[in-house]
């Protein structure tokens, strides 16, 4: 072989080398690039082909009342879902599909051609849908499990509780601001194809961090209490014409809300058929000028830095008072000589008011609102809680601390407004309101307890006693303003208020558009409830004192009626001297309401005696035959007392003896 022929032939080898390497290389770098850099989305796009995730929710946690009651639960239903890849006739599924669940087949067969492999056909359809579709035997269509909520008692308490979406997840209520406690974590419904398409059997899987189950809530409130709440609201919005209320009824030593009402309703099983507003709770998203429901927070200022007496007197002008370029007068073209300090609360003076503020001075005065809560948010547990609205001192001119010390110029809200008189009632501390008591899991056992939350003291009890004094008057005297409050044998302290609203067109106060209102405890001497009543627009009345203040006298009685317990035969211990007639409210939770079993539909696995204290004659009978209890009635009226206690394990006791009493 020639030089030239060995040259050639070794260029070639090394062609021959050069190309294989540079194909090694090639095919490497491919490969590198297909298992290493493209590989998350080359197995997504896989699974997507081969793998369906469906999140499947779980049951959200239960809300109970104080005593046990069930205010929302859940039980599980069906949906109904389809795989349109394996659907070969589109038309003949959806006329077979349509009559069962109340759709049009055009709607069907726009779900089925707007998805390659899984669409919703109907969510959380009734049993009897379900049993229709499963007997259709249809191969790509397909039946899941999904959690309902429900709300047995409808309206009742629906703004506070509030409502979950389709996607089980809290949007209003106590179910927006619980829902991390209320809910599990989801677990996901996987299933895969095989390479032909054939689906196969479905796996669940969990997630890594998880919260198993929902939590369940105690609440503050007592269904009983808003039961009667609630219907006295609405009656008298129906019987004064007004366009709405709220009434708020708190144990002022605890800041425990008892009852919360927002008329009109809402009942947050229907929650799809309202705008989303509907569901918002006033008592706390809605600001407003007190009116004369202010007063008494700027009589305890005055009262704790000592610059005034009860006996002290003001000149009230006959009617008529200038400050600056502002003539101020009394509501209902009142004319008033010289009034005592006493006496300007006892009769609402505006302009008795206007000059304690004088007295006052800003400054203080602005201390003492603050002090109370105003400008400020609560805290109470409840989503979409505003502050109202109180402008800084500093910028306030004499006629607006003289407004303000009448009520106009600032706004609260109701919630507000309650928790402050609350600080008087319970010696000048100022607790934070609230309205869970405890979370707890399926088995009973608290996961995070609320205690009573003292947030300041904003007068001593001396002043909350002298003001309270002072509020018993205005309810308990013939000529005070709030004498309409009145319940017989139980001393109340009280305020009235009338507030303009602000015309925003006119830029005035309306004379027409009012908010009447009543505020009160009792027993004044003990306090143990504190409401507040406010109506919105009246047409009839539009007056606290006349409006308000005897829807108070009405939940106050009844409240009274189921819940007061004779001292002197209190079967409870007493634990503290008692004044000979004094009145003791049982506000008790049964010491175990939360059983493993517990089921919306099947409430008969209760394990515990319920709690029959203030149920008419015909609800204990009721509540006994959903048990499966036999019960022994004496007496008539409200339930006050039974045998065995509530709370009982109720296996070894299938009897009981209910004791009732039309009250005091």
């Amino acid at each position: 072989m020639t030089g030239e022929s060995k040259k050639w032939l070794k260029f070639r080898i090394v062609t021959v080398l050069v190309f294989f390497l540079v194909l090694f290389i090639a095919l490497i770098s491919r490969a590198f690039q297909i298992q290493v850099l493209s590989g998350k989305l080359l197995k997504t796009l896989a699974e997507r082909q081969h793998i369906k995730t469906l999140q499947i929710e779980p049951e959200r946690g239960i809300i109970f009342d104080r005593n046990g009651e069930k205010l929302a639960a859940s039980s599980m239903v069906s949906s109904v879902f389809a795989d349109p890849s394996k659907i070969t006739n589109t038309a003949e599924v959806a006329s077979a599909l349509a009559p069962i669940l109340n759709l049009d087949k055009e709607t069907i067969v726009k779900k089925l051609a707007g998805s390659k492999n899984f669409c919703w056909l109907a969510r959380k359809i009734p049993p009897d849908q379900a049993s229709r579709i499963e007997a259709l035997n249809i191969d790509s269509v397909f039946l899941i499990k999904e959690p309902k909520r429900f709300y047995p008692n409808g309206e009742l308490a629906g703004r506070l509780i509030g409502f979950v979406g389709l996607d089980y997840t809290g949007l209003e209520g106590l179910e927006l601001k619980y829902d991390n406690y209320l809910k599990a974590t989801p677990e996901k419904l996987i299933w895969a194809r095989d390479a032909r398409g054939n689906r196969l059997y479905p796996r669940t899987e969990k997630p890594a961090v998880q919260q198993e189950e929902g939590y369940n809530l105690i609440l503050t409130i007592d269904s009983r209490i808003q039961h009667i709440v609630e219907t006295n609201l609405q009656e008298a919005i129906t019987a004064k014409g007004a366009k709405g209320g709220f009434v708020v009824v708190m144990d002022p030593k605890t800041g425990e809300i008892l009852a919360l009402a927002d008329q009109p309703g809402f009942d947050p099983n229907k929650f799809s058929t309202y705008n989303l507003g509907k569901g918002k709770n006033k008592v706390i998203t809605d600001s407003f000028d007190p009116g004369s429901t202010f007063k008494p927070f700027l009589a305890a200022g005055a009262l704790e830095e000592g610059i005034v007496k009860e006996t002290d007197r003001f000149n009230c002008e006959n009617g008529a008072y200038v400050v600056s370029d502002r003539t101020f007068h009394e509501a209902n073209k009142k004319r008033y000589g010289s009034l005592t300090f006493h006496d300007v609360l006892k009769y609402s003076s505006n302009i008795g008011c206007v000059k304690i503020s004088e007295r006052l001075k800003k400054e203080k005065f602005y201390h003492y609102i603050t002090q109370f809560g105003f400008g400020s948010k609560t805290g109470i547990d409840l989503p979409g809680e505003v502050s109202g609205l109180l402008r800084p001192q500093q910028n306030w001119t004499r006629v607006d601390t003289s407004t303000i010390a009448f009520g106009q110029g600032v706004s609260v809200t109701a919630i507000q407004l309650i928790t402050a008189l609350s600080a008087i009632a319970n010696d000048g501390m100022l607790m934070k309101p609230h309205i869970v008591r405890a979370v707890v899991n399926k088995q009973g056992q608290i996961i995070k307890k609320v205690m009573p939350t003292p947030v300041r003291q904003v007068v001593s009890p001396k002043t909350a006693k002298r003001l309270t004094a002072i509020l018993k008057d205005v309810v308990g005297e013939d000529d005070g303003t709030g004498k309409k409050a009145q319940i017989p044998n139980v001393a109340v302290a009280g305020k009235t208020g009338t507030s303009q609203k602000f015309d925003f067109s006119r830029r005035v106060y309306s004379s027409e558009r009012v908010r009447t209102s009543f505020m009160g405890f009792f027993p004044a001497d003990d306090p143990q409830v504190a409401i507040l009543v406010t109506l919105d627009e009246p047409q009839r009345d539009k007056w606290g004192g006349v409006a308000a203040a005897p829807v108070f006298k009405n939940i106050g009685e009844q409240i009274l009626t189921c819940f007061k317990t004779d001292i002197k035969e209190a079967p409870f211990p007493v634990l503290e001297e008692e004044k000979p007639n004094g009145i003791k409210l049982k506000l008790v939770s049964a010491p175990q309401i939360i059983s493993r079993h517990n089921d919306m539909e099947n409430d008969t696995d209760e394990p515990f005696m319920p709690d029959f204290t203030g149920m008419t004659m015909r609800d204990v009978l009721k509540k006994a035959r959903e048990k499966g209890l036999d019960v022994k009635v004496a007496g008539t009226g409200w339930a006050v007392s039974q045998e065995p206690k509530p709370g009982i394990p109720i296996r070894n006791h299938r009897s009981c003896v209910v004791s009732f009493s039309t009250g005091y």
